[in-house]
């Protein structure tokens, strides 16, 4: 990890558990992860150092050092329009870009994972509020960490900022990493029956993802970009791809694959029946204003 430790003591707000993008600018180069095996270190880390990382996170959220970008979702029908777009936080340090596997997994079930993502919700609607009034046919995509659902901060937060005037064009994205409580689940279902959709986000078409699906009332999955590592042998389609065919075939769920780089995973989605991608192969991260442009050229 290499977020500088501070040893002055100071309270804690908040940050989120919101996904994290950062990228070198190269449309090709994926960024930087961890491994798994980092991703448990960090959770096996000492309270006292825990608290430590915790408070560089807050500080920089208090010196403004985070910021939006997005990620457009094309659709793969002909036209290959920009349909939607998901709203990604990227925390953009003094020494440089701290990557999300780096900080992310540290304010899980902590007070530091409400605050920002009020905070992205706020940003979101000052710099796509007109775009989303004005669009028709578009979604937003927000991460959200399960264990804010069904506080009462999530829906303030969307009325005063104005983005609950959209919620036909809001999907909230939960992960698989983490169900929500009894309390959020009916969460979800509230905001589901007023137009909100939900997306299961990082889905590995295996039988965990299918017991999890069972228990939560989405209408849209996110494929897990590693799963489209796997191209099949000899030229056949790949199981994934077959489940995801019978998948879409008997049930009303939406599938986005992410992270799509090549013209041979289009081809393999598309045979599969998914509509929808996002990935390098279409676009980076944008700031609001690159992706506003993108739009207009892609709508």
């Amino acid at each position: 990890m290499r977020c500088a430790t501070n040893r002055q003591r100071r309270r804690l707000t908040a940050c989120a558990s919101v996904k994290v993008a950062v990228f070198d600018g190269i449309v090709q180069t994926p960024p930087r992860r961890l491994s798994e095996s980092s991703d448990t270190l960090i959770h096996n880390l000492p309270d006292e150092e825990r608290m430590l990382y915790l408070n560089d996170i807050q500080d920089g959220f208090e010196k403004g050092e985070f910021a939006l970008e997005y990620l457009p979702i094309v659709s793969l029908d002909p036209g290959l329009r920009c349909v939607g777009v998901e709203a990604l936080l990227r925390w953009d340090r003094p020494d440089g870009v701290v990557y999300p596997d780096e900080f992310i997994a540290l304010t899980d079930n902590t007070p530091l994972s409400g605050l920002l993502t009020y905070w992205v919700i706020d940003q979101v609607a000052t710099e796509l509020g007109d775009w989303l009034r004005n669009e028709d046919g578009v979604t937003l995509h927000i991460n959200v960490p399960p264990e804010i659902l069904g506080r009462g901060g999530l829906e303030y937060t969307a009325r005063k900022s104005g983005l609950s005037d959209f919620r036909h064009k809001i999907v909230m994205e939960i992960t698989e990493r983490g169900l929500p409580d009894q309390m959020g689940l009916m969460a979800l279902d509230i905001a589901a029956r007023q137009g909100v959709r939900i997306a299961m986000d990082d889905v590995k078409i295996d039988p965990a993802s299918v017991l999890i699906l069972s228990r939560c009332n989405v209408q849209i999955i996110k494929l897990d970009k590693s799963v489209l590592l796997d191209r099949g042998e000899d030229g056949s389609m790949p199981r994934w791809a077959e489940a995801l065919a019978v998948l879409l075939k008997t049930t009303d769920l939406e599938v986005i694959a992410e992270g799509v780089e090549t013209a041979e995973q289009i081809s393999l989605l598309q045979a599969a029946g998914v509509r929808q991608v996002q990935g390098y192969y279409f676009s980076r991260p944008l700031r609001a204003e690159a992706f506003l442009q993108y739009f207009m050229l892609h709508r």
